[in-house]
């Protein structure tokens, strides 16, 4: 059902990519100064054999003893085949599941990413991501944008939008270039019409209305509506135990009376904000097809209550619909009635924006996504300063450390000496 929605939603959006110059300039991308690898190459390097690092270790972890973030960071650093990519995804694995997992740096994740895009095995970078309590990957922004603009330039908007859930879920969306990036994503895999499962509607629908709450303009609103109709369809299908389990949303029923709720408020709104037309269609197409659910369900409920007497009641535990969700559902026809008394006042009003939701973020890229990288790169370059001073003070550490290790063993070796030939002596 998902998937015929949204191709009812975004076909006019598709349509619109054929006649309008929008959707012919790839400019909604990151600039080449942005993915520039000169200044991360340009890093002081420190060279080493992977395959003595590896043995290390190896040895390491079999003596039950820590391996050092250091140690870890420069096998990754020094990766130059998709082999060793895939020899430092198990490193990565086995230094998260080690007394040190915590000291992870910064700079490593980041270089991993990196490595994954130059080696075209951006799918590891993915998976990492995905499971990064088993990898430790915590990207940051600057790191996100790589990884989603790479996914964009080859229009696979799929695993684009799987980084940008990735992105919602750790909550960042701070920096404008991500959001941007984020919804440009978003409306790209929307207008492939895919099949949506329930988890990438849930997951959609939440990058949406947190991305959403972050602007007051037409792109806000109409993110904050769709992202509240994604949410809503499946509490309505599911209830509401199925929306916020590991996701930062409001534990609150009523998503769907939210997404009205952004009607009103733009309906009430002296200012220019609208809601562009495909997102008001895709709310219609939902409450529509929610109704039909809703009056099918009912008569086979009824039809099939005897054979269902004796199974187990679904818990809140177990993400079941229970009572208050069966109220959140009675409230359907209400929130039908709501709807097209609302959508009836914006288009009085003039505040229908004509434009899909799609040519309204291209717009927007095109329009802010350069001044952003400004802002982007100088903190990114203050950052590979300061990755550079840590890296240079932990070095300077080890050898401190290395040179006292190997002072303490040769006075134990000279202990021991002079007590064997103590022992020499008082025998001779």
């Amino acid at each position: 059902m998902a998937a015929s929605i949204v191709q009812r939603c975004f076909s006019a959006a598709v349509k619109v990519k054929c006649r309008t110059p929008l959707f012919t300039v790839r400019r909604c991308l990151l600039s080449a100064s942005y993915t520039d690898t000169a200044r991360w190459e340009g890093m002081e390097t420190d060279p080493q054999n992977l395959a003595l690092l590896a043995n290390f270790m190896d040895i390491t972890y079999d003596k039950k003893l820590p391996v050092s973030s250091l140690t870890i960071s420069r096998f990754v650093d020094n990766i130059s085949s998709k082999e060793e990519v895939d020899q430092a995804e198990y490193y990565l694995y086995k230094f998260r599941h080690s007394p040190n997992c915590w000291y992870l740096r910064d700079w490593t994740v980041h270089s991993w990413v990196r490595q994954c895009i130059k080696y075209g095995v951006r799918d590891k970078a993915l998976h990492t991501l995905q499971n990064k309590v088993q990898f430790g990957i915590f990207p940051d922004d600057f790191t996100f944008n790589l990884l989603i603009d790479s996914y964009i330039k080859d229009e696979d908007f799929k695993s684009a939008c799987a980084v940008v859930a990735e992105v919602m879920l750790q909550e960042s969306f701070d920096l404008s270039s991500t959001q941007i990036l984020s919804l440009y994503a978003i409306g790209g895999y929307l207008a492939t019409e895919p099949t949506l499962s329930t988890a990438e509607e849930r997951a959609l629908g939440a990058a949406l209305l947190i991305l959403g709450l972050k602007r007051s303009d037409t792109i806000g609103m109409s993110a904050q509506l769709l992202g509240n109709a994604l949410i809503g369809e499946v509490e309505m299908q599911r209830g509401v135990h199925a929306v916020f389990r590991g996701m930062p949303l409001s534990w609150r029923r009523g998503y769907m009376g939210r997404a009205l709720a952004v009607m009103e408020e733009v309906a009430a709104d002296a200012g220019d904000a609208k809601l562009s037309q495909d997102t008001l269609d895709r709310l219609s197409q939902v409450l529509q097809d929610l109704s039909s659910t809703s009056s099918d369900s009912s008569g086979e409920e009824s039809a099939g209550e005897e054979e269902r007497a004796g199974e187990e009641e679904p818990t809140k535990e177990s993400g079941g619909v229970d009572e208050e969700d069966e109220v959140e559902r009675a409230k359907l026809p209400e929130y039908v009635s709501r709807f097209k008394d609302l959508r009836g006042r914006l288009e009085t009003q003039g505040k229908v924006e004509p434009s899909s939701f799609q040519a309204l973020v291209s717009a927007l890229a095109a329009r802010s996504l350069a001044a952003s990288e400004t802002a982007d790169l100088e903190d990114y370059q203050g950052r590979v300063q300061a990755w550079e001073a840590e890296k240079r003070h932990l070095i300077v550490r080890e050898k401190e450390m290395r040179e006292r290790s190997e002072k303490e063993r040769q006075e134990r070796l000279a202990a021991r000496a002079a007590a064997q030939q103590a022992d020499n002596r008082a025998a001779g």
